[in-house]
């Protein structure tokens, strides 16, 4: 569909925004909200995790199908954009180039997207599918088949579909049409300008909310694998104490990092992160059942690519396994649409110069060949433990799944070295999530004159302490589950919020010509004038 210039033109900044300086509305209004369910929490843990608890029940009784419904509409949706004509179309200025290389841009888009909870359920959830599987025998032949498949569908690219609608969606909007870097850019095509008013406050406070919560459960189960990584290796007492420190230390890294920018802390600390989990996965391959491994990691993606479009739609109506769904499936669809705006933010600020077409196939492709060999080799390792007689393990893995990688790690030789890698990757991991949720928060609330400005450093150092703050009252209410509870409450509004933030995008998308030869990647800014000029 082609578009007049003065139709292309309106889709431009508010010259309002032209300078940099802090959105208050949102600041404080989504601060405030975050302070006051931390502080409840820290006060009032019981009647806290009570009141989370009816209303996480409510949500998954009523809304499990519209979570999984949506899970798929996001995913059917960022395909159908990146195989369509639209997928030509770069997320910049014809002409423009990427600002990163594959590799660096491949290790900033998995670590920002992916935090230490990929170690804590890599062992843990498939030895859960297997010993207490939603349907079928427990401990059967199909129960160990699905049991990685289910840890590769929970990881896969369902989710990170949500995060590459958000990051191209944004993109678009701020190096394709000149709006802010900001959620409620994606709205322009719906309600205007009234964007930079109180609609556009409520969207990014939804924004900064949900992406407070996702951070803050991913930083909650590093806390808690991290102390017992200490205890493992050094005696560290596993407690309130230790991981207190744990937080106060992830804050203070986080600040330093954050406070560094994207070119030097965000990009380095990603860049280790995936070398050293590279290292640790080739590690435990060799050093445990190589064929073994290998076969069932292949098995495992087979199976994964042919149950795809059964276990997509699967609400399990006839019989409903509530618990498992809770703990499992609507958790960590509400825990993706929780982080989407902040790694859709991210992957926005660092994908200028991708086409549609090349964001959508990385975004969907690279991380989830990595999850998938990872999740496979440690899923698997923990599986042939439990199947071989180790009942012991099997129950520890599934009943206290921070412990399950440290005892995993512990069946194979070279403890020291593995442990004391894996807490360092898990470390980084924790700290990449909280610097980057830091950078993309303040971000978020501020008023910023071009996409990659970034905001003012003291607002970088306030989102890390709220969100150690947050981390700290929902440990306390209940620990992880709270957190997981916590997630697909405060997902659902935001949820609503990438609805529209679809039907923007397309309404956007179909004022774009990519037939027309002007407007196709490589051209330069001057062709790009003149064809408008010419429409």
């Amino acid at each position: 569909m082609s578009d007049s210039g003065d139709q292309r033109n309106d889709l431009q900044a508010d010259p309002e925004n032209d300078s940099s300086s802090i959105n208050y509305v949102v600041l404080v209004g989504s601060a405030a909200i975050i302070l006051v369910i931390a502080i409840w929490g820290i006060i009032a843990p019981s009647h806290a995790g009570d009141t989370i608890g009816v209303v996480v029940g409510w949500v998954s009784e009523g809304l499990g199908w519209y979570y999984i419904l949506l899970a798929t509409a996001f995913l059917v949706f960022v395909i159908f954009v990146a195989v369509s004509k639209y997928g030509r179309i770069t997320l910049g200025p014809p002409g423009s180039t990427p600002d990163y290389k594959l590799f660096t841009w491949g290790a900033m888009l998995f670590a920002a997207g992916i935090g230490i909870d990929l170690m804590f359920f890599s062992v843990s959830e498939p030895v859960t599918q297997y010993l207490d599987p939603p349907e079928g025998a427990p401990e059967s032949l199909q129960a160990a088949k699905d049991a990685v498949v289910w840890a590769l569908f929970h990881y896969g690219i369902t989710g990170w579909a949500m995060y590459a609608l958000m990051g191209m969606t944004l993109g678009y909007f701020a190096y394709r049409r000149g709006l802010p870097l900001a959620i409620r850019s994606a709205l322009y095509p719906l309600i205007g300008k009234r964007i930079h008013g109180r609609a556009g406050h409520a969207v990014d406070i939804a924004a900064a909310l949900g992406t407070v919560f996702g951070i803050a459960t991913s930083l909650g189960i590093g806390v808690v694998q991290l102390n017992f990584g200490l205890y493992f290796l050094f005696g560290v007492p596993q407690g309130t104490a230790a991981q207190i420190g744990l937080i106060a230390l992830a804050v203070l890294m986080a600040t330093v990092s954050a406070v560094s920018g994207v070119d030097k802390g965000i990009k380095r600390l990603s860049q280790i992160n995936v070398v050293l989990a590279l290292v640790l996965m080739v590690y435990i391959l060799f050093v445990g059942d190589p064929v073994y491994l290998l076969n069932g990691l292949v098995l495992n993606i087979g199976d994964y690519l042919s149950g795809f479009s059964e276990m997509t739609l699967n609400t399990f109506a006839y019989d409903r396994p509530t618990d498992w769904l809770n703990a499992w499936t609507l958790f960590f669809w509400a825990w993706w649409i929780a982080w989407a705006p902040f790694v859709g933010l991210f992957l926005a600020r660092i994908s200028r110069g991708r086409t549609i077409r090349q964001f959508v196939a990385a975004t969907l492709i690279i991380p989830f060949l990595f999850t998938a060999a990872f999740l496979s080799v440690f899923g698997n390792s923990a599986l042939k433990l439990v199947r071989d007689g180790n009942a012991e393990f099997g129950q520890n893995a599934a009943n206290a799944p921070e412990q399950g990688f440290y005892s995993l790690l512990a069946q194979y030789p070279g403890i020291t070295f593995s442990a004391g890698l894996a807490t360092v990757v898990g470390l980084l991991f924790y700290v990449t999530s909280a610097d980057s949720g830091a950078l993309v928060l303040s971000n978020l609330t501020s008023r910023l004159p071009k996409p990659t400005s970034e905001s003012a450093p003291w607002l970088r150092v306030f989102w890390s302490i709220v969100i150690g703050l947050l981390t700290l009252g929902m440990l306390i209410v209940g620990g992880v589950t709270t957190l997981q509870n916590a997630t697909i409450v405060m997902g659902l509004p935001f949820s609503v919020v990438m609805v529209l933030i679809m039907w923007g995008l397309y309404k956007a998308l179909r004022t774009e010509n990519p037939d027309d030869p002007r407007f196709l990647p490589g051209d330069s800014k001057d062709r790009q004038d003149e064809a408008l000029s010419t429409r």
